[in-house]
């Protein structure tokens, strides 16, 4: 929902005036002409009249002075790359603040971006501002560097989502930015005791490599920056910098000639000593090796080694998470108990049984204490992920946020009394068809039952859940004693539903491919799903190459995307 709020809001200009109108009556000490001068730290940090500043901070003003010299006027942006949204051509442009004030204010309120038709703070604007100039957008990466803390669980997630939003780098901007990181093994082992920083450094790297992708991706994945996150995966160094040094290996290894650099390194031979962190109680290190066990799976095959799915026993799980369900964004484990994801997307997912009738109970256990959005959804909730919807976001479905302590049903939320959850809490979801009621909760303490969701759905309710970059967690669905059983008598989804030995497999990316290339599809069948005949018309356009379900999942067609009023099923096409 954070990202919705974001494309909202800068997809109008005509609200971004609306703000600037606002924030002129009630901070005005914030906005005023912008001068002349260059664009490098001094237009970035708190002007001279601000007096508060103390002298610490004038002291690191005058070192990165120093250090980074900028050049009268900034470098001209790509001329191919599209308009920035938000500051319209008559309105003002903000006055610079403080970068790092900025960032950790965008830190502070991220929490509370919770609806749709919210703003985005005005710390956020300003940042995107800034990065519309080589310079300025150099200001913003380093600051992100420098000062996000290694405590936040949203930490990496922001640094994502204020990148993903700042324009594209240009060349000249990446080439700066690769000399002042200044990157290699050795520095992978300097300020050992300071792994805030490499965390930083590694996310911002692997943010950079999922947004250039192609020859961009290739040109910034240097043999220094290579070395340094190689080196970053030693056990030297701090869990949280090996994951996300591993996660920006993986980002890089989505352009083909980045996969086989990065392969020939033996990296293969790392991961599998960082795979036997799987099932450690320690949650920082159990996330280092859920990601090497997929990437020796999935990227960075070993050979002679034997993939998980083979070997892993699934004798006693009859209800796991829909692989066939998800966007390949979503990492799911062997065993399909296990998600994860580190894209910029909210990606989704659902389990494989649905229930319609009685009283159900599956447990959660809580990996990672970021943004996730978890209860339960029908078969008619629409899970776009890349526009930030996901579960409690449509009438259908209706979650529980630990996060950010709130409830969530149609894209609205209200907080609950809970605190905030942590890695290793068990969060509890009870669903009560016979009462038509729903009870989350937390370590064993419950909250008041929600019922909202009856009003559209009775029936075709699945366990499901939505995940902001970073974040995982393992589901329980009866295979094993639940932590904390509710006291009234519930059914579990393992004791009723059935999986043949073949639908149970969550083969790697390359296998699923080879046996999708050996799939004949008929001529007639939709093209989204390639099951069912296309015998559906979306109007007013007129594009008629989908199925009936399909179709109701969609707001805009696929083709031109223009929004659906009406859809029609072709009589020819029924037999």
């Amino acid at each position: 929902m954070i990202v919705v709020a974001l494309v909202v809001f800068y997809a109008s200009r005509s609200l971004f005036h609306g703000l600037l109108l606002t924030l002129e009556h009630h901070i005005p000490h914030f906005l005023g002409a912008l001068g002349a001068g260059s664009m490098g730290n001094s237009c970035v940090c708190r002007d001279d009249s601000g007096a508060e500043d103390n002298g610490d901070s004038q002291g690191r003003q005058t070192e990165n002075s120093r250090a980074h010299i900028p050049e009268a006027r900034s470098h001209p942006r790509d001329p191919v790359r599209p308009p920035r949204r938000g500051r319209g051509p008559h309105e003002p442009r903000r006055k610079k603040q403080n970068v790092d004030g900025l960032v950790l204010d965008t830190l502070a309120v991220i929490r509370t971006l919770v609806d749709n038709d919210q703003e985005p703070p005005y710390s956020m604007i300003t940042l995107h501002e800034m990065a519309e100039t080589d310079e300025g957008w150099l200001e913003v990466v380093q600051s992100l560097i420098r000062v996000i803390p290694l405590e936040d669980p949203l930490g990496p997630a922001v640094i994502t989502l204020l990148l993903d939003e700042c324009p594209l780098p240009t060349k000249d901007a990446l080439q700066k930015l690769t000399e002042i990181l200044n990157l290699s093994g050795a520095a992978a082992c300097q300020d050992a005791c300071h792994p805030a920083k490499h965390r930083n450094t590694t996310a911002v790297l692997g943010c950079l490599a999922e947004k250039l992708a192609g020859p961009a991706s290739i040109g910034l994945l240097s043999p220094g920056i290579l070395e340094y996150l190689l080196h970053s995966l030693n056990f030297q160094s701090h869990p949280t910098v090996m994951l996300f040094a591993l996660i920006a290996l993986e980002k890089f290894a989505q352009t083909s000639e980045n996969k086989m650099t990065v392969s020939e390194s033996c990296i293969s031979d790392q991961l599998i000593l960082l795979e036997k962190w799987t099932d450690n109680p320690d949650y920082l290190k159990r996330q280092v090796g859920f990601c090497a066990q997929w990437s020796l799976d999935n990227l960075f095959l070993k050979e002679g080694r034997q993939f998980t799915y083979e070997k892993v026993d699934l004798t006693n799980i009859r209800a796991m998470l829909n692989s066939n369900d998800v966007s390949e964004y979503l990492k799911i484990s062997p065993h399909g108990l296990e998600a994860r994801c580190d894209a910029s997307s909210f990606e989704s997912v659902r389990c494989t049984f649905c229930v319609d009738s009685g009283v159900w109970y599956y447990e959660v256990t809580v990996i990672t204490s970021g943004v996730m959005q978890i209860g339960w959804a029908t078969k008619d909730s629409k899970f776009l992920n890349h526009e930030g919807y996901g579960i409690g976001d449509d009438e259908y479905s209706c979650a529980y946020d630990g996060c950010r302590q709130l409830i969530w049903y149609n894209a609205r939320s209200k907080p609950h009394s809970h605190p905030c959850w942590k890695e290793g809490d068990t969060i509890g979801f009870l669903l009560d068809l016979q009462e038509k009621q729903m009870i989350f909760y937390l370590n064993g303490n419950q909250l008041p039952a929600e019922k909202q969701v009856f009003s559209s759905a009775v029936s075709g309710f699945f366990a499901a859940a939505s995940f902001m970059s970073y974040q995982q967690c393992e589901f329980n669905f009866g295979a094993k004693p639940f932590r904390y059983p509710p006291p009234m008598k519930f059914s579990t989804f393992n004791d009723h539903a059935f999986l043949t030995a073949e639908e149970k497999i969550i083969l790697p990316r390359h296998r699923r491919l080879a046996l999708l290339k050996q799939v004949s599809i008929r001529e007639n069948c939709c093209t989204l799903c390639c099951d069912e005949v296309a015998d559906t018309e979306l109007r007013p356009c007129g594009h008629s190459d989908l199925c009936m379900e399909c179709a109701l999942q969609l707001e805009t067609c696929p083709l031109c995307r223009q929004e659906i009023q009406t859809r029609v099923r072709q009589i020819s096409h029924i037999s």
